[in-house]
């Protein structure tokens, strides 16, 4: 499988397929296709996989695309304004990711939901209890809001983070929650009560403008009813 990821802020990605190999999404993520592609929609893993992928983020069913031809391209499009990552998994390697960051993938890659084992990792860290698992061997692709910025921490080092600029992280990173300390920083500083520390080894990935502050920002301006 070969691919090309096109344009800056609105990114797509072209993946270029030969006869009899796979790539699937989410049902609704294609934009376009060439060639001779067929396409199934089901619930890849049964009912139960299905409704895990619901609750962190995805669609129910999902959509197989198979190159029926000498070749076939498909286009995929993010839902908004950010950057297309690839992430080259090897067997048994995984990623934890934000809800929705899953775009698209070769057959041989396993999406599932992740829970956090903490509980305040989950009541506070931004994103919930649940999150993407993606474990390889292949290629899969993100979606991430925003620009994208990448770190990879040694053991023992760490990083605090406002908990919505978390984009994935690698599944040996540990994840915490910590209140934020001092009266005027929580009420005066718009950073929130809580920042999560992502402690190595490991990779992360951040992301410069969550949906979530994006989505805030643009209700100042959207007309309310008297």
């Amino acid at each position: 499988m070969r691919y090309e990821i096109h344009g800056t802020v609105m990114q797509s990605l072209d993946v270029f397929l030969d006869q009899g190999e796979k790539v699937f999404t989410e049902s609704g993520g294609m934009a376009w296709m060439i060639g001779n592609v067929n396409m199934e929609t089901n619930t890849k893993g049964g009912v139960m996989a299905g409704l895990g992928r619901k609750l962190a983020g995805e669609s129910l069913f999902m959509t197989t695309y198979t190159c029926a031809g000498s070749k076939g391209m498909i286009t995929f499009t993010p839902e908004g304004p950010g950057k297309v990552i690839p992430m080259e998994l090897a067997a048994g390697e995984t990623i934890i990711c934000q809800k929705d960051a899953f775009m698209c993938a070769q057959e041989s890659v396993t999406l599932e939901m992740h829970f956090r084992k903490q509980l305040g990792a989950g009541l506070f860290g931004g994103e919930g209890f649940i999150l993407q698992k993606i474990t390889g061997p292949g290629t899969a692709f993100l979606e991430i809001p925003g620009e994208v910025r990448s770190y990879t921490l040694k053991e023992g080092q760490s990083i605090k983070v406002d908990p919505g600029h978390i984009a994935a992280f690698d599944a040996s990173v540990q994840y915490n929650i910590e209140s934020v300390k001092g009266l005027k920083n929580i009420l005066f500083s718009g950073e929130g009560l809580f920042l999560a520390t992502l402690s190595g080894p490991g990779r992360i990935w951040l992301e410069s403008l969550p949906l979530s502050n994006l989505a805030r920002k643009l209700a100042r301006y959207m007309p309310h009813k008297s």
